[in-house]
């Protein structure tokens, strides 16, 4: 997959570095990944939840920060949408949250 943009995840851990070897780990398996359903995606990640809008969103650092992703399954895109704490998370709308710069 492509991931679109490296740069907001590196932003991220730089502001908490606890999240940044499971961030880099989400980073490179993503972008090994041929995830062309969301199926795909549980196939991968069984923990990974499926949302509307082709929504994905994973736990990183043992459920600690939530990471939003939308997907493009057709052009093999994601797009980072959100990256926070748990309870970041859960002050966002994850169907129609937008890119956020940390």
């Amino acid at each position: 997959m492509r991931i679109i943009s490296r740069s907001t995840i590196r932003d991220y851990w730089e502001q908490h570095p606890d999240a940044k070897g499971q961030l880099e780990a989400w980073f490179a398996m993503a972008k090994q990944a041929d995830w062309k359903t969301p199926a795909d995606v549980k196939a991968s990640l069984g923990k990974a939840s499926i949302i509307g809008n082709n929504r994905v969103v994973f736990n990183i650092h043992g459920n600690t920060y939530r990471l939003i992703v939308g997907m493009n399954y057709n052009l093999g895109i994601c797009f980072i949408k959100f990256i926070g704490t748990h309870a970041e998370y859960d002050k966002v709308d994850a169907q129609t949250v937008e890119r956020i710069r940390s």
